[in-house]
């Protein structure tokens, strides 16, 4: 009786244990890499922890909006904020993690100043990450905004173009399968690293650690405080994170924690 007291016992105890999951969109480069870190460290804490990847900015929000995901990890405040905006969603940032510095790459010169007149050059078609590379390129001095601490400046705030550079708008995932096309792009650090791309060796122009484009963890007001959360985000901003990150993407991103 003893012997069966006790197997119960433990049987409950390790139901208890796995009772908690978190099923979270990320995309795959850096984020899914940094929650696979985090994932063997969880369940000794009793979270099943569950990575989608995607490969867009909509769904993981969209999804996540509609309760089929528990969090999300691939985008920063500003384009949450402006999502939230359009789509009339209340979901929230809950942990800064780390900061991937946007960068400007070519398959066909080496430096911005060979850019030739009427170069073509494409920027994502988001409002948030389209304004970055036109903040990017004017702190390069290829252009001139209209406001350059506006950052949800379009190319209609263009005001000074002297190389008369054509602008193509395109979705974000695409612009590395595109390089070989154009003269440059704009491209988010996640899908630069995807495409073997070395942000500090191969950008032409890139930002600095001091960008305020944290990428953030994602919830729902529902969940933001669960504990499943909290360990989650003490995971991802926890001192080994800080030291995969260091180590794995060495200045590709950085901690912002």
């Amino acid at each position: 009786m003893k012997k069966i007291i006790a197997l119960l016992a433990a049987a409950l105890a390790f139901n208890s244990q796995a009772a908690d999951k978190l099923t979270v969109g990320a995309t795959a480069v850096p984020h899914a890499e940094l929650l696979e870190f985090v994932k063997p460290q969880l369940a000794k804490e009793g979270v099943e922890l569950k990575i989608k990847v995607f490969t867009d900015y909509v769904q993981p929000n969209m999804q996540l909006a509609e309760k089929r995901l528990d969090a999300n990890f691939f985008q920063h405040k500003p384009y949450l904020d402006e999502f939230n905006k359009g789509k009339g969603t209340h979901l929230q940032s809950v942990a800064l993690v780390h900061v991937e510095p946007f960068g400007a790459y070519s398959s066909k010169i080496k430096s911005l100043k060979d850019l030739s007149e009427g170069a073509t050059v494409t920027i994502p078609n988001d409002a948030t990450n389209s304004g970055r590379a036109l903040l990017l390129l004017e702190k390069a001095g290829i252009i001139k905004l209209k406001d350059s601490k506006n950052i949800l400046s379009t190319t209609r705030d263009i005001v000074e173009n002297r190389k008369k550079l054509k602008f193509r708008e395109l979705e974000a995932a695409t612009l590395p399968r595109v390089l070989t096309q154009v003269d440059l792009a704009l491209i988010n650090t996640n899908y630069a690293l995807a495409a073997n791309l070395n942000p500090s060796k191969d950008a032409l122009a890139i930002e600095g650690a001091q960008s305020p484009y944290a990428n953030i963890l994602v919830a729902r007001p529902d969940n933001a405080a669960s504990p499943a959360m909290k360990k989650l985000i003490a995971a991802l901003n926890s001192p080994s994170v800080k030291a995969f990150i260091t180590e794995k993407y060495k200045g590709a991103i950085v901690p912002a924690f």
